[in-house]
């Protein structure tokens, strides 16, 4: 039986800390925001890279994300496309959704 400042604890026991492992995870995710922006495809590059004009009048570098390759989501100038931004370079991202006609979804 364990004591915990004069209580019984329930099972006998002593509390479980969070581990170090937990910790560091919740720091990486805390590090891993990335910023949503549409834009459109102005010129296709080689190996699936795009030059992108965001909507905000910038142009990035947008590379086709792991999914979109796997499933063969084929893009082209003048498609408007879904870009996540890392917030330490600004100017190269991920492609993540090729936005069809007509839709307007909310970022």
């Amino acid at each position: 039986m364990t004591l915990n400042g004069g209580r019984l604890l329930s099972g006998g026991l002593p509390p479980a800390k969070p581990s170090r492992r937990t910790r560091k995870e919740a720091l990486i995710a805390q590090k891993e925001d990335k910023v949503e922006m549409t834009g459109e495809i102005v010129e296709a590059l080689r190996n699936g890279m795009f030059r992108i004009k965001l909507d905000n009048g910038h142009e990035t570098l947008g590379y086709t994300a792991g999914k979109m390759r796997r499933f063969r989501i084929r893009m082209n100038p003048g498609d408007r496309v879904r870009i996540e931004l890392s917030a330490y370079d600004l100017d190269r991202g991920r492609i993540v959704y090729r936005l069809r006609p007509g839709d307007d979804r909310p970022e």
